[in-house]
């Protein structure tokens, strides 16, 4: 007979040595897709804004103490939370993990008071994309153009919506 992992979900900053595979593995996938250095896309936004105090909050999933996948949010305004840095640790995709870590963020952002979230992802990330149409959110651009000629992609979820049984 065969058990679950332990997963567990831990509130972190971001200069928790946990979130380091993160920040990691983002830079070099953004790298990768976008030819370009992605520091400067992780560095937009002060770590400060993915801190309570904030309006913000970042996570971790950890199986068995080791970190798995992540994510966080930010203020995007008084009612809404902006997804930001979605990930899944390379050996563990494919588990349905960042839809973990997306539910879980939904509920987060639902207990400080936030009705929307909204986010962006890179028109060369198309799990990404996948993965937000699967779990309810509603694309705020032409799905049927080629993502190339929009940009980031934009999406929002009225979490009222979301959080009903």
């Amino acid at each position: 007979m065969t058990s679950a992992p332990e997963l567990t979900f831990i509130h972190v900053l971001v200069s928790d040595p946990r979130v380091e595979p993160l920040l990691r593995e983002l830079g070099h996938e953004y790298s990768r897709r976008y030819g370009r250095d992605a520091h400067t896309e992780i560095a937009r936004y002060p770590d400060e804004e993915f801190t309570e105090p904030h309006g913000g909050v970042l996570l971790l999933l950890l199986e068995r103490g080791e970190p798995v996948a992540g994510g966080a949010f930010r203020r995007y305004d008084a009612t809404t939370a902006e997804l930001k840095r979605i990930w899944s640790h390379s050996a563990h995709r494919r588990r349905g993990l960042a839809r973990r870590v997306v539910a879980e963020l939904e509920h987060e952002a639902a207990v400080r008071g936030y009705r929307r979230i909204y986010l962006t992802t890179g028109p060369r990330q198309p799990e990404a994309r996948g993965l937000y149409l699967a779990t309810g959110y509603t694309p705020l651009f032409d799905t049927e153009a080629d993502p190339e000629t929009i940009g980031p992609l934009p999406f929002e979820k009225h979490l009222g919506e979301a959080l009903k049984p």
